[in-house]
């Protein structure tokens, strides 16, 4: 009985967009993993390594399968940190949403006129922000305006860094330049 029922069951092939959202999702979860190896001098700190396939896919996927991406790297990350039901998750899936919602919002707005490293800047900023904002009210207090400063400094850094990786990747990338016709 249940042979008949999948068999009867017909499933459509993906498509090319969907097909490199599964890539680019398969690419951010393998990049959280490199990120989560690497020592931290703070226990909540992250270069944001995994935010380079969600970079990439900007002028790439439609907009639900852009943030279809962007979910799909904050539960990637969850289940690499082993963090998926914690306050840390809440934390992580808030500024991540917040980052995607920014770059994606900047890109359809000024069409290409901004730069990957201003995108990954503004990504990284809002990301930032809304961390910052949490822990200011559900965990630390006060004391976030120790933290807030060198965390939003070495966001930018790194996002910076992000940017410029991006253009050149872009730049040099026939896979990219393929996909983008």
């Amino acid at each position: 009985m249940l042979k008949e029922k999948m068999k009867k069951k017909s499933t459509r092939p993906l498509s090319k967009q969907e097909e490199l959202t599964a890539l680019l999702a398969a690419f951010a979860l393998f990049l959280s993993t490199i990120e989560y190896l690497i020592p931290k001098p703070v226990p909540f700190f992250r270069l944001g390594l995994a935010n380079l396939p969600v970079l990439l896919s900007l002028s790439l996927l439609t907009p639900g399968l852009y943030f279809l991406l962007v979910f799909l790297k904050i539960a990637g990350q969850g289940l690499v940190n082993g963090t998926l039901f914690s306050y840390s998750f809440l934390f992580s899936a808030a500024g991540s949403f917040a980052s995607g919602l920014a770059m994606y919002g900047l890109w359809r707005a000024l069409k290409g006129r901004l730069s990957y490293i201003g995108i990954s800047m503004a990504g990284a900023l809002s990301s930032n922000v809304v961390q910052l904002f949490l822990a200011r009210f559900l965990v630390v207090g006060s004391g976030m305006w120790v933290i807030g400063p060198p965390f939003l400094v070495i966001g930018l850094v790194t996002s910076i860094l992000l940017g410029i990786f991006s253009e050149s990747f872009i730049a040099r990338s026939t896979w990219y330049k393929s996909l983008s016709l």
